[in-house]
């Protein structure tokens, strides 16, 4: 099948043979048909299936068919979880759109409102937002959604896990009722399911892959390890490997911070990629990872969600995630567009429940190795250390330090503050 098949216009389709492309994927052949017709779309794709172009390139047939000459409203809304995924999908849009008289624009959060609001006051027919800047800028009278023909939920299980469903529900009531609706996501959960009943009229679903399946093609491994040569382990897989392009995914903001400081005390070009960090940082950290100046990116789950680095050859999971989903999204950054692909978790025992968790998930076992002198510790707790459950220890240990002279119940609790507040006193 090729894309003139599907029924889109020519500059469309120019576009497109500009890209390199000629063969549609397999969600764009069942996608861009129903959307084309007018449907609404319930689509389940992971990230590198082609989905972004299995949205765009059927809404600017339909823009471009449909033209006002008069004015430009916004007629066609893509929200994401985002600001790289955000951005992604705007070059996209703009890419398909070279040869057609369509304009578009972005806007999200964490940079200066004022360029975004200078594009927005020319006319746009397809604007591409994250929730918090959108609700931001239609609050204060800059955009309005009143005339808005289609919408795109792009990734919208990462909405939800992000906290955005109030956002959603707000945008949905700026919007005119009768409009077509698409709404994609990598997995079909019931919150899913809940928030499609809700949006969708009467929606085709299609699938590009199995339900909640990674990428065949990668090939997944386990090292079993200690918690505490984690580190050790993979600085000694990268310089050994002489790995050039390595994502490497942490639960916390502050763990990948401290795992990055030790890449780069190795000798390791490093940088870490999460929600504290700029979006001037957030987009020369991706451009050097790209260009190969950057060695390793070290990531959390929402931070990476969307980034598109054609070729990535390594992911690793430093730290599995405790929703086993999660773990999906992760192994998808490699092994796309067909290439090949290598997902490597290093696993402590606090985290053996998590894999379980996540080879129900997958329906397959995970083949495990154990490095020579990086064996896990057979004495750790195989339970897993809920957030916040390290610092609770800590105090818990410092309690006990001081047990002999704050020991006691609670009804002794303040004598004994008292007492030790004097003993300070005379020690100073």
């Amino acid at each position: 099948m090729s894309f003139k098949s599907l029924g889109l216009s020519q500059p469309i389709l120019k576009a497109v043979e500009k890209k390199g492309y000629e063969t549609p994927s397999p969600i764009q052949v069942k996608a861009i048909p129903p959307i084309l017709a007018g449907s609404d779309i319930l689509a389940s794709a992971q990230t590198g299936t082609g989905k972004t172009a299995g949205f765009t390139l059927p809404i600017l047939h339909y823009l471009s068919e449909n033209q006002s000459q008069n004015y430009r409203p916004i007629r066609a809304l893509i929200l994401t979880p985002t600001r790289e995924l955000a951005a992604q999908v705007y070059a996209n849009v703009k890419e398909y759109s070279e040869f057609l008289n369509i304009r578009s624009t972005v806007i999200f959060g964490g940079v200066n409102q004022r360029p975004q609001v200078a594009q927005l006051k020319k006319g746009i027919d397809i604007l591409v937002a994250t929730p918090g800047r959108l609700i931001d800028l239609e609050s204060q009278g800059v955009l309005s959604l009143k005339h808005v023909e289609v919408l795109v939920l792009d990734e919208a299980d990462r909405m939800l896990d992000m906290g955005f469903l109030r956002d959603i529900e707000r945008i949905m009531t700026l919007m005119p009722r009768k409009r077509q609706n698409l709404m994609f996501s990598a997995t079909f959960s019931k919150d899913i399911k809940k928030l499609a009943y809700s949006i969708l009229h009467n929606p085709v679903q299609v699938e590009a892959t199995p339900e909640n399946t990674a990428v065949e093609i990668i090939n997944q491994k386990v090292h079993r390890v200690a918690k505490t040569k984690k580190t050790a382990l993979l600085i000694k897989l990268i310089s050994e490997g002489n790995w050039k392009q390595v994502l490497v995914f942490t639960r916390t903001k502050h763990g990948a911070n401290r795992l990055t400081k030790k890449m780069v005390n190795a000798g390791i070009t490093a940088l870490a990629i999460h929600g504290n960090k700029s979006q001037g940082a957030r987009t020369k950290a991706l451009a050097g990872f790209k260009s190969g100046t950057i060695r390793v990116l070290v990531a959390t789950d929402i931070a990476a969600r969307g980034l598109d680095i054609p070729l990535l050859p390594h992911v690793v999971n430093f730290e599995l995630p405790n929703i086993p989903e999660d773990y999906v999204h992760r192994i998808g950054r490699t092994g796309r567009a067909g290439a090949a692909g290598e997902a490597i978790s290093l696993v402590s025992a606090d985290e053996i429940t998590y894999l379980r968790s996540i080879e129900k998930l997958i329906d397959m076992a995970i083949d495990v190795e154990i490095v020579e002198g990086f064996e896990p510790d057979p004495n750790a707790s195989t339970v897993p250390i809920k957030p916040g459950q390290n610092r609770n220890r800590n105090q818990q240990s410092r309690n006990r330090n001081s047990g002999q002279r704050n020991s006691g119940d609670s009804k002794n609790s303040n004598k004994n503050r008292n007492r030790n507040r004097r003993r300070n006193s005379n020690r100073r």
